[in-house]
């Protein structure tokens, strides 16, 4: 089957990527919990965060077109992303939650520890930087793309020679993630002024609870699938 033109790599790569961004995850979760506690242009923080996010896709798909990732299709290599990033989770989860109980909100502007108390990782951690490290700790990241993503470039023939074609699905995926994520991060910072000061606070602890069972599903699962 030959392949699609331009404007349909870009299309089906699009909808491929609203697809997995409408689902909840880790990543969503830590976006919309930094984006309720950054002051300071906190309407950026999904933008951000898909930055690094997409910086760490351009290179896996590279990898995935020079064919240099295939030892993640390794059971051993699922497991140990599994369990680091269940180990991450865990850590950026319980940290959320002790702000949320100290009171404390998480201001981008201020230094970490600026208050007197210890900055949890949420906190420290920049939204870019973020969107990497959270995408990376997801093992079901990594099957999505040495599976689904793999088929889609196969199916197209998306190899460096056909840059076009690379660029055109590259393009598709991320534009997808950034608009949803923008959406969020822009509608929770300019309405934050209208939900309760208390109800801020409980979604912000039902964010650090969500990103524990996050690491606990993922650890546990990688080990179940294999």
């Amino acid at each position: 089957m030959p392949p699609g033109p331009l404007w349909v790599i870009f299309s089906l790569s699009l909808l491929m990527s609203l697809s997995g961004a409408l689902m909840p995850g880790p990543l969503l979760t830590y976006t919309i919990a930094r984006t309720l506690g950054t002051t300071r242009r906190g309407w950026l923080t999904g933008a951000r965060v898909i930055a690094g996010h997409a910086a760490l896709e351009g290179v896996l798909v590279c990898g995935l077109v020079l064919g240099v990732v295939e030892f993640l299709r390794v059971p051993l290599a699922v497991k140990i992303i599994g369990v680091a990033g269940a180990a991450l989770l865990a850590y950026m989860g319980i940290g959320l939650l002790r702000e949320t109980v100290r009171g404390r909100g998480i201001d981008i502007g201020k230094a970490p520890g600026a208050d007197g108390k210890k900055a949890g990782l949420v906190s420290r951690l920049d939204p870019v930087l973020a969107g990497a490290l959270v995408s990376m700790s997801n093992p079901y990241w990594w099957i999505w793309w040495i599976t689904i993503g793999s088929a889609f470039l196969l199916r197209f023939d998306i190899t460096l020679a056909r840059w076009q074609a690379l660029l055109a699905f590259f393009l598709g995926h991320e534009i997808g993630d950034l608009g949803w994520f923008s959406a969020v991060s822009i509608v929770l910072h300019f309405g934050r002024t209208r939900i309760p000061p208390g109800f801020t606070t409980g979604i912000l602890a039902a964010c650090g609870v969500a990103i524990i069972g996050f690491g606990a599903y993922l650890g546990v699962s990688a080990f179940l699938a294999h």
